[in-house]
């Protein structure tokens, strides 16, 4: 009996799904590979910010921020709720929150 490589799947997929996962892993690649949106996943990882919390770590404008956040929010990377007048953002896919984790460790921590 051999060992199992945890880097390969375990069953082959059919090429078909291959393809549409493949898709899929691109466009969420593509949503995560923005400094700016980055930036906002990694404030988000350590708990919700409201966009004025956002802004002041960011160090940008209202404008900018939503504008990625509104982006965020569209892959479904990212929630809102309401608290009173404020909105709070959380990081909604637990395979962003992944990514960002990785992401620190291979560049950020020492």
């Amino acid at each position: 009996m051999t060992a199992h490589d945890p880097r390969q799947p375990a069953d082959p997929i059919p090429a078909p799904d291959m393809l549409e996962r493949a898709a899929e892993a691109s466009a969420f690649m593509k949503a995560l590979a923005h400094e700016g949106r980055m930036m906002i996943l990694c404030h988000l990882s350590s708990g919700e910010k409201t966009v004025s919390q956002l802004e002041e770590l960011l160090g940008q404008r209202q404008a900018a921020v939503s504008q990625q956040l509104a982006r965020l929010r569209a892959e479904g990377l990212v929630s809102c709720r309401r608290e009173g007048k404020a909105r709070l953002y959380s990081v909604a896919d637990p395979r962003a929150a992944e990514v960002v984790a990785l992401m620190y460790r291979l560049f950020c921590a020492s």
